[in-house]
């Protein structure tokens, strides 16, 4: 059974532009936060190199009329540095996007 109607919520003038505060863990910093991801970094490039390094057998690559022979680590490596670009392109593109609207409306840092 549904209980009485709620009434409207009335916002004070002003409230709506004004910007949400972020909240962080206590003690939890940019720059701690920029130490994590390097370090998470190193261990990935770490494990990658161990990858490389495991994965030496030649193999053979034709694309559109090109042939090239190199390691099984390197080409899997290119693969992977093709699929970043893949998804960072179109991303970057989003994040020009936001920037000319944000100019537009006058919401710039």
């Amino acid at each position: 059974m549904a209980g009485p109607p709620s009434e409207p919520v009335t916002i004070p003038d002003g409230a709506a532009a004004a910007r949400p505060r972020i909240r962080t863990s206590p003690g939890r910093t940019r720059i701690g936060g920029a130490w994590i991801g390097l370090i998470l970094g190193a261990v990935v490039l770490v494990f990658l190199l161990v990858f490389i390094l495991q994965n030496l057998d030649p193999a053979r690559v034709v694309f559109l009329g090109l042939e090239a022979t190199l390691p099984l680590g390197i080409w899997l490596l290119f693969a992977a540095i093709a699929g970043v670009l893949l998804l960072a392109i179109p991303g970057l593109g989003r994040m020009v996007q936001w920037r000319r609207a944000a100019k537009r409306t006058g919401r710039t840092r």
